[in-house]
């Protein structure tokens, strides 16, 4: 595998060997492996979870593949993952593109609980995939709670997030798999809804509803520039680690004194201003401008034209706009700078469903 550098000054440089391993290794049961009464039920649980908006890490310093956490702030929106699992004697059978996540995760499951039997399981993700909208966190948590509910609830949701988060993994060459970044804010919104901010080590410090009833385009623009892979490294723990050893206290600052308050108002119009700051801030910074200054352009011509909240997800290039104005309002602002709207959606405050069929 690959060995990437990793500097953060001067005097900041160390080496990271991205090590490949098969499904069902390396597995991290977080201290949870223990003989649990499992009931496994009859029927299908299907677990229908929203995707996520991912706005900024606080501190890239504090996360690495392998290694979760790095805090965050994201949200839910209603574009939907769901997996579908039926207990069975023995084996284990996957109808989804990415076998090999969906094993691993079984496996940990597998470990943690001691469950014998086997599992049918179903996937399908919302096909928007590392464009900033949380396919694999969505799909993964949707896996965890399917499980869990199968084989009869023996987890709580604050332990399968948790479960997820530190056995967060990606495809590599071959059938193997690979720890990657995950700060815990998917996971997080997809379970309960609505607004989250993650501290370190995947904890959730607040949650709360979101701009209830408020419309979310999605649009993205276009970028030859890839947010996946050996290039993500390469943005997150360089450059990205340097703005955040500058701005990580700024960003905390914000999320205390001033997101929480404007949550509790659901004050759109200042939750904007307030992420509008952050684009420009720490590591959130090296995320847009890796792909390039022209997303600054779309997004202040967004701004400008009166949106009231506009941020990029994630590493990009998918710009969220949460606002009161209908579609045909937000589509000529959006014609005008050359761009479409991708996805129409709302933001989800509910979290994920789960049903029962016998």
């Amino acid at each position: 595998m690959a060995i990437m550098k990793i500097r953060g000054g001067d005097l900041d440089l160390v080496e990271y060997e991205f090590i490949s391993f098969h499904p069902g290794e390396n597995i991290r049961t977080l201290g949870l492996e223990r003989s649990y009464p499992l009931s496994p039920v009859k029927g299908t649980v299907t677990v229908r979870s929203p995707a996520r908006i991912h706005l900024t890490v606080f501190d890239m310093n504090r996360f690495a593949p392998g290694r979760a956490g790095g805090g965050g702030l994201g949200f839910a929106l209603q574009l939907y993952c769901s997996v579908d699992v039926t207990c069975t004697e023995s084996g284990i059978e996957i109808d989804y593109s990415r076998e090999g996540i969906i094993r691993h995760f079984v496996e940990v499951f597998r470990k943690v609980t001691g469950y014998k039997g086997g599992f049918r399981i179903r996937a399908r993700d919302h096909q928007h995939q590392h464009v900033g909208l949380g396919s694999t966190s969505t799909v993964m948590i949707s896996l965890a709670n399917a499980l869990n509910y199968a084989v009869g609830s023996p987890l709580t949701p604050d332990q399968l997030r948790k479960l997820v988060g530190n056995n967060y993994v990606e495809e590599t060459a071959g059938e193997t798999i690979a720890f990657a970044f995950e700060t815990g804010v998917g996971p997080a919104v997809s379970t309960y809804g609505g607004m989250a901010i993650m501290g370190d080590e995947l904890t959730l410090a607040y949650h709360h509803p979101f701009a209830e009833g408020k419309n979310v385009f999605v649009v993205i623009p276009p970028s030859d520039i890839s947010s996946a892979g050996t290039k993500e490294f390469d943005l997150l723990m360089n450059k990205a680690r340097v703005l955040d050893y500058r701005d990580r206290e700024l960003k905390a600052y914000l999320m205390l004194m001033d997101m929480i308050p404007a949550l509790e108002e659901d004050n759109l119009k200042r939750i904007g201003n307030i992420i509008w700051e952050i684009e420009f801030r720490g590591s959130k910074r090296a995320e847009v401008e890796h792909h390039s200054f022209e997303i600054y352009h779309y997004m202040s011509q967004l701004r400008e034209a009166g949106l009231e909240f506009v941020g990029m997800s994630s590493v990009g290039p998918s710009i969220a706009i949460i606002t009161e104005k209908d579609r045909a309002f937000v589509e000529e602002i959006v014609k005008k700078i050359g761009l479409s709207i991708t996805v129409e959606s709302k933001i989800d405050n509910e979290g994920l469903m789960i049903h029962h069929s016998c």
